[in-house]
This record gives C-alpha cells, structure tokens and sequence, in this order.
C-alpha cells in the first residue's frame, strides 16, 4: 500500500518534538551547540515548537503538545495508521528524553559530575535523537515505518 505524500510529510514533523526537548543536552556547557555554534543552526526546524512551548504559561507547553497529539492523532482511529504509529513513536521518545532530562538535573547535577562528564553525556543524548530524527525522516519520506528497537515494538502493542 502507498503512503501518500501528506502523510509522509506530518509523519516527518511529529518527531521535531523530541528534536526540540533534545535541544537543552546540547545547550549545557561542554554541548555540542556551545562547543561547535554552527551547530546551531539544527535548532532552526524545531523553532516553532519551541515558540509554541515558550507561549504556554508555566512551562506546560510541551505537556499541553503532548496531550494533544496523544489524543487527537494517537487515539483517533480516523486518523491513518502510518500518523498515529509515527506521532506515538516521536511521543515515546519524547518520554525517553523527558526521563534522561530528569535523570541529569536530579543525579548528576547534585553529584557534582564535572563540565566534561555531563558535557558527555549530553552530547551523547544530543546525537543519539538526531541519528533518530534523520533516520525517521528518511524513512517516512519512503513511506516505510521507522523500526526504532524497542520503541517499535512498544507502538506496535499499543495501536493493535
């Protein structure tokens, strides 16, 4: 069965949410975006969700985007199963990088890990999302469903 191109392109933009909460591990210092600024330049595609985070009292911005698209594209059987399957799978890893974000304020912060071991870490976190990015946007552009180990088979449970 062929994708069509629409929903190839919405399946594309679903996973700029873990791209913009995976933005702050390259922001701390010894990043990758503070190390290299030209990286910089990544941030740009996940602006918009950024500015709509921003906008949102109190910080729920991204709760408020989660639950959106939980509800209206993951839990609506109208919607095409190729965007319901991409849009929990950017949600899961969305919950992965929300957890690991928790993780370095709570443990490693206290501890006293220094610059460079959290400027590590984070920057491990940082292209681990991007390799994660640009693989499901290569594969959603090919209409073929982005077979992340784990996170896959999560999904998969889930919309059956």
């Amino acid at each position: 069965m062929e994708i069509p191109v629409w929903q190839r392109l919405l399946g594309v933009l679903v996973y700029l949410l873990p791209w913009s909460d995976a933005i702050k591990f390259g922001l701390v210092p010894g990043g990758l975006f503070i190390d290299y600024p030209i990286l910089q330049l990544l941030i740009l595609p996940a602006q918009p969700i950024l500015l709509l985070q921003q906008i949102v009292p109190f910080g729920f911005g991204s709760l408020l985007l989660f639950f959106v698209l939980f509800l209206a594209v993951v839990r609506n059987p109208e919607v095409p199963y190729f965007l319901r399957f991409n849009t929990l799978q950017a949600l899961l890893t969305d919950i992965v990088l929300v957890l690991l974000s928790f993780a370095f304020s709570m443990l490693l912060r206290p501890l006293g890990g220094g610059t460079l071991l959290i400027g590590t870490l984070a920057s491990t976190v940082l292209l681990a999302v991007l390799a994660i990015v640009l693989f499901a946007l290569v594969e959603c552009l090919r209409g073929r469903e982005p077979d992340l180990p784990g996170i896959s088979q999560a999904v998969r449970m889930q919309l059956y």
